[in-house]
């Protein structure tokens, strides 16, 4: 049975955390705010560590869950100061390939495997368990450590070599950002021909046109409200780095872009913290 130790217990990283205690892998958290990490282990009776150094020497598995690129890297980089040879890391947030290199390759001079993986699914498929996850690295260490992963998700595909789990996160965040714009602006136009909303995302989720986004945002949406799930400002983030990964291979992405200016504005206007549904809220202002 391995020892698994969660970095990163957020909106993602509680479902995942959770259900990982569940199975009973996981033995030990760590959170940059600690007050948060103390409530989650005394609900799931597994230890506190003060900093990753200290959950390093304790576990054979970790799993990042964490924002940005500097913040994995500053993690990887204090893990490498205890970590124990033959440690494998998995690191489920969104970040560039360029980034998922980078601590693969200052975790193998440590004789320590690493896998980038980042997730699709929301907060619902967290708390579920039925995230889809898309991984580099090695397959061999994949498929060693995939009873872990079979807890936090109910598809996982091997993509490649390290960094093709982030470029495949980056198609789908891309990807995203066009259906958010669709379905807000498509429910802005049914709102302005004073159609029946109910009754117009029943319909359309019946069809050809139908998507994830419609059938658990676009009630909500159309009510002005706009529940905590995938944030507006790591949306933004994520778009970015689309962005610079595109213009690293010559691409053009200009709804990308575009997604990510009107992010700006909902940030400017308070939305941060709220659901990419919200961009619903710039449309029929």
């Amino acid at each position: 049975m391995f020892k698994v130790g969660m970095i990163g217990v957020g909106a993602m990283g509680i479902g995942m955390a959770t259900n990982l205690a569940n199975v009973g892998f996981l033995t030990t958290i760590y959170n940059r705010t600690t007050e948060k990490a103390q409530s989650l282990a005394q609900k799931l009776n597994v230890h506190v560590a003060l900093s990753p150094e200290e959950l390093a020497a304790e576990v054979d598995v970790i799993c990042l869950c964490v924002s940005r690129d500097e913040d994995v890297l500053e993690v990887v980089n204090a893990l490498a100061k205890t970590i124990r040879p033959n440690t494998i890391v998995v690191d489920m947030s969104t970040v560039s390939s360029h980034t998922a290199k980078q601590a693969a390759a200052l975790l193998a001079c440590h004789d320590v495997d690493f896998l980038d993986a980042p997730v699709s699914g929301g907060v619902e498929g967290a708390n579920s368990g039925k995230l889809a996850m898309m991984v580099g690295g090695d397959a061999t260490v994949l498929e060693k450590i995939r009873p872990v992963l079979d807890a936090m998700a109910s598809r996982i595909v091997h993509i490649g070599e390290t960094g093709t789990g982030q470029a495949t996160k980056a198609v789908n965040q891309i990807m995203g950002a066009g259906i958010n714009q669709a379905v807000t602006e498509a429910l802005a136009f049914a709102k302005a021909q004073n159609l029946p909303m109910d009754k117009i995302i029943d319909v359309i989720s019946s069809g050809a046109s139908s998507n994830w986004f419609l059938q658990h945002r676009g009630l909500s949406m159309t009510k002005g409200t706009y529940p905590a799930g995938f944030k507006v400002e790591l949306h933004h983030k994520d778009l970015a780095i689309c962005e610079r990964m595109g213009e690293s291979v010559g691409i053009n992405l200009p709804l990308t872009t575009q997604t990510r200016l009107d992010y700006e504005q909902l940030i400017a206007d308070g939305f941060g913290d709220c659901d990419i549904s919200a961009l619903y809220h710039l449309k029929v202002k």
